[in-house]
């Protein structure tokens, strides 16, 4: 087991961890949560051993491998699938001594390490690693690509196939759903579900833990506490314990009235009663949930427009593309104010370039989008992050879209958890998650009659993701969000469209029937590199490869079993000869009878040996 015992760590003048101490059991799935700051990656970097306790120590089985997903990565010119195969620093280790055993020509040590290659599953790494490929969104051609061809998302998807292509028995996982869509982290939650180690995982999903943890190390104010259970256990016990200290917050009762509102308006119509008993399962928890999120950072509304067309959009025989390439056709939908849809849609499907048309974006191919007159849309995409200015500022952004006095621009960006002189801070400086703060800190200033948000929850924690889940249910204009974020889709939304096949249409079941559906796709579907001609061409060039110094073993073997077995008839036929008994001398026949005897179990040997590796080479000629 993982023991970390009266641990002490200073960062600069601040204290994070007073004399902690957790024990994780092997086999154990543990979440690790805490507000931003509290130090829930210190604590992966001090199991690591990147860092060092200034007091107390960290106990780890030392049979364990350790497997983490790493943030960043230095850009490769390896290939996807070969960069994703590396994870498995074992057996790269076993093929960098297979080439030079090869190239000194000893047979024997080709013959013990191709063992070895066989119990590291040598033979399969390539479905392996295309399986994790393709389970995070990859796309066939996408396997031959560099890694340094992938933009920075994609690229740390590539460092989460590698940490799962790692054998391990402690699996550290910061954020891994960050840059995942719904599909992936699904496939995700299935892989760990089959995981037979022990995991911690940092997140601020938190369906994704419900599904993925059975126990929740919780960081606060220096110190930590265990609780048995998954994330919704955790919100129970702890609310719980705070209930007792305050009371619940009036966001509990606007989040009350606009369910039973929706469960009121939709309870007789059938279309919508799975999602009808969602709600109500949801309202069921809300009283053990509220005051869990009652002291949070986070204060904020959307500016609500003053006035909005009815429809807001209307769609006519649309079709939008890519260099005169069709991603969707087809396309005719209305939006009108208050419409709250979730779009869902495999990887590639066409949900972002959905929103990027909606958003002006991107020009039609055919038909075209009519905007109604008041119709101001607000688009929050991770591509607008990046052309934030890296030299501005909080407070000259806002003043940029909305001049107010410089108290009040401290109260609103203080709402939003920039305190201080955060607001005069560089930009560049930010990370990931202020990013995504000031930027939905800006849209909501513009009184946007639509919001489009495009994996709004990316880099937030979990205090920020529920303030946002209700500022988008005190919101009155109309919204259109694709998130990985069930419990955000959950609750800000009443549909959904689904993007598939070229085209958009309604969907009228629930999340859980569309994960569902996308846990059966997945489960039938087979690895690409197992389909792909070109990939079939190569595993069997690479079999043809792995397996010459078997094949130069078995010759070698033969060989030595004829010239063996030349001497052994030899001797055999002197031995049969009553002369031999006449003319030798009693010590010279005993010799004979013992080289005969050495001879024959030499031979059994070498005989045993030649069928192991026929037998070998057997099952590799096999389709």
């Amino acid at each position: 087991m993982l023991q970390i015992r009266n641990v002490s760590l200073r960062r600069g003048d601040r204290k994070l961890f007073d004399t902690i101490s957790i024990t994780v059991h092997a086999g154990h799935r543990a979440g690790v949560v805490g507000r931003n700051g509290s130090g829930k990656t210190t604590l992966f970097e001090l199991i690591q051993g990147k860092l060092h306790p200034e007091e107390g120590d960290i106990s780890i089985p030392k049979e364990w491998r350790i497997a983490w997903l790493q943030q960043s990565a230095q850009p490769s010119s390896r290939s996807a699938l070969e960069y994703v195969i590396d994870g498995d620093r074992r057996l790269r280790q076993i093929e960098h001594e297979l080439q030079e055993a090869e190239a000194s020509g000893n047979n024997d040590r080709l013959a013990n390490l191709l063992v070895d290659y066989e119990d590291a599953g040598g033979y399969d790494a390539d479905a392996r690693a295309g399986e994790i490929l393709h389970g995070l969104g990859f796309l066939g051609p996408d396997f031959e690509k560099p890694h340094q061809a992938f933009s920075g998302g994609w690229q740390i998807r590539l460092n989460l196939a590698q940490s799962l292509m790692s054998p391990s028995e402690l699996l550290l996982l910061d954020e891994p759903t960050n840059h995942l869509d719904l599909d992936a982290t699904l496939w995700l939650e299935r892989w760990l579900g089959r995981y037979a180690g022990t995991l911690l995982t940092i997140a601020h999903d938190r369906d994704f833990l419900d599904k993925t943890v059975n126990e929740v190390i919780h960081l606060e104010a220096t110190s930590v506490k265990n609780y048995k259970g998954n994330y919704a256990s955790f919100e129970l016990q702890r609310s719980a314990e705070l209930a007792r200290q305050t009371s619940l917050h009036r966001r509990q009762e606007v989040e009350r009235v606009r369910v039973q509102r929706f469960v009121d308006r939709f309870r007789a119509k059938a279309s919508k009663a799975k999602q009808v008993q969602s709600r109500l399962r949801a309202l069921d928890r809300m009283p053990a949930v509220a005051s869990l999120h009652s002291e949070s950072p986070y204060q904020f509304s959307f500016t609500n427009p003053k006035k909005t067309s009815n429809p807001l959009l209307v769609l006519n025989n649309l079709s939008i593309g890519y260099d005169q390439t069709p991603v969707l056709t087809n396309l005719t939908l209305r939006l009108y104010p208050r419409d709250r849809i979730g779009i869902l849609g495999a990887n590639g499907a066409g949900k972002t370039t959905l929103l990027r048309s909606l958003a002006g974006e991107l020009n039609a191919m055919e038909g075209h989008i009519a905007h109604g007159k008041h119709a101001s849309i607000g688009y929050f995409t991770q591509q607008q992050l990046e052309r934030l200015e890296p030299h501005s500022t909080p407070i000259a952004k806002i003043d940029e879209i909305k001049p107010m006095e410089e108290q009040n621009a401290r109260n609103y960006l203080g709402s939003w958890g920039f305190s201080g002189n955060d607001i005069h801070r560089p930009i560049k400086s930010f990370s990931g998650g202020e990013r995504a703060r000031l930027l939905l800190a800006m849209i909501a200033t513009q009184e946007p009659a639509i919001l489009l948000l495009d994996e709004p929850t990316n880099h937030l924690d979990i205090d920020m993701r529920q303030a946002l889940t209700i500022a988008l249910q005190e919101y009155e204009g109309a919204l259109l969000v694709v998130s990985h974020d069930r419990h955000l889709l959950r609750h800000t939304v009443d549909s959904f469209w689904l993007v598939a096949e070229g085209t958009v249409a309604s969907y009228e079941e629930d999340l859980d029937a569309y994960a569902q559906i996308v846990n059966i796709k997945s489960e039938k579907s087979r690895s690409p590199t197992q389909n792909r001609p070109q990939d079939r061409r190569r595993s069997k060039a690479n079999a043809r490869i792995r397996t010459q110094a078997l094949r130069q073993r078995r010759d070698q073997l033969e060989s030595d079993m004829v010239s063996l077995q030349s001497r052994l008839d030899q001797l055999t036929e002197q031995l049969a000869n009553p002369t031999t008994y006449r003319s030798e001398r009693t010590a010279n026949i005993k010799a004979l009878a013992e080289e005969h005897g050495h001879l024959k179990k030499r031979v059994a040997a070498l005989e045993q040996s030649w069928l192991e590796i026929e037998d070998r080479l057997e099952r590799d000629r096999q389709p």
